[in-house]
């Protein structure tokens, strides 16, 4: 019948409740005590069902809007620019731009997600239980880095896939990050080379077990047998030179907070290049580096246990140029030409007189391309 309010299972129960009082089988405060409600409250609900009756016990608000009810008009404007611009977003990344950028807030990502869901826009996603227990994070900022590299189609899957090199502290969450084509001893030592400059040296980097932190496809030289050292990478051998130990992960598990934070660029990265057009690795790190992730560790970092920075700030006298470099032994030939790399350098008396011929001098290619030629100080 037209204006009919179905009671719910609670309604029925007060009614149940409120008729034994009218019958003088219990009393008010009996009432209470069944319903799970003050004794005030039930003197209340007692004085509405005697003089209105069982539809009096019916919250006055059902059947009427919420006073925080969003307008239709309004929530039909935010689905479609849902569908136009943020189709795949989901609903807490997809609130934020439609608050931030559109200025149609406010509105919360519960709501944004029931209408999504009722629209058919979004479907629920499952979340499955932890199978493991996480290792507890390092108390403090710079105490332990994780690095890693993300293969993905970061400008959609008709493009070649990149590579995003990520670093993040593990004790905050702080994270910084480079696009480059792979995942190159150059990208990682670009990567370490830019947080130095942020933060310092970190004490210690947890890597997995790639070629490019770790040398496995060689045995040591006699110079290295002689003094005792395991063959290093340029990179590891960079990590050496700044006192940061490298540990090897043997399990994408045993690094979970970079892994982790891939998903998190693979989410709202992918998404910010799509909304800005770009398509080219120069133009995706003028993102990164013009606030994207800024933005990002403001939302997701978080303070460290232990309020002391162990980064290690870098000395006067050194020169990073000199650190993250592709480093080689060569010999000086009997006409004072070193080879390096199948090229020729032909060393000129300057103010120090020239090295032996057949003695050893360090060749250093710095990362933009430049190559330096060191005499040993035992042969100066």
């Amino acid at each position: 019948m037209e204006g009919t309010l179905l009671m719910s299972r609670k309604d029925c129960r007060k009614v149940q409740v409120l008729s034994r009082v009218k019958d003088k089988l219990i009393s008010v405060h009996r009432a209470a005590e069944l319903l799970g409600v003050s004794h005030r409250q039930a003197k209340r609900l007692w004085k509405r069902y005697r003089e209105g009756g069982e539809q009096a016990v019916i919250h006055r608000g059902r059947g009427k809007l919420s006073n925080n009810c969003i307008e239709a008009e309004r929530k039909q404007q935010v689905l479609n620019r849902y569908r136009e611009v943020y189709q795949g977003f989901g609903p807490t990344l997809a609130a934020e731009k439609l608050v931030e950028e559109d200025g149609l807030g406010p509105i919360s990502r519960e709501t944004l997600r029931l209408w999504l869901l009722e629209a058919g826009l979004w479907r629920r996603h499952r979340r499955r239980s932890p199978y493991r227990k996480r290792r507890e994070p390092k108390h403090h900022f710079g105490e332990l880095l994780q690095l890693d590299g993300s293969h993905h189609p970061w400008f959609g899957e008709e493009h070649n896939s990149c590579c995003l090199m990520n670093l993040v502290d593990d004790a905050t969450g702080i994270t910084l990050a480079i696009v480059s084509e792979q995942e190159t001893t150059e990208a990682a030592m670009r990567i370490l080379w830019a947080w130095i400059d942020l933060y310092g040296i970190p004490l210690a980097l947890y890597c997995d077990l790639k070629n490019v932190y770790l040398c496995h496809d060689r045995e040591p030289t006699l110079e290295e047998q002689l003094q005792g050292r395991l063959p290093k990478t340029a990179f590891g051998l960079a990590c050496e030179k700044l006192g940061i130990e490298i540990i090897s992960a043997y399990s994408p598990q045993a690094k979970g907070r970079v892994e982790r934070k891939h998903g998190v660029y693979q989410d709202r990265f992918v998404k910010e290049l799509r909304l800005r057009g770009a398509k080219t690795i120069a133009e995706a790190n003028m993102i990164l580096q013009g606030g994207f992730i800024e933005k990002l560790n403001k939302k997701f970092a978080h303070a460290p246990l232990a309020q002391e920075d162990l980064h290690i700030r870098l000395s006067a006298h050194q020169d990073l140029r000199d650190i993250f470099c592709f480093e080689q032994e060569r010999s000086v030939g009997h006409d004072w030409v070193v080879r390096n790399d199948n090229h020729f350098y032909q060393l000129i008396r300057g103010h120090e007189p020239l090295p032996r011929a057949t003695s050893k001098v360090t060749v250093r290619t710095w990362l933009d391309g430049s190559v330096h030629i060191l005499q040993s100080q035992k042969e100066g």
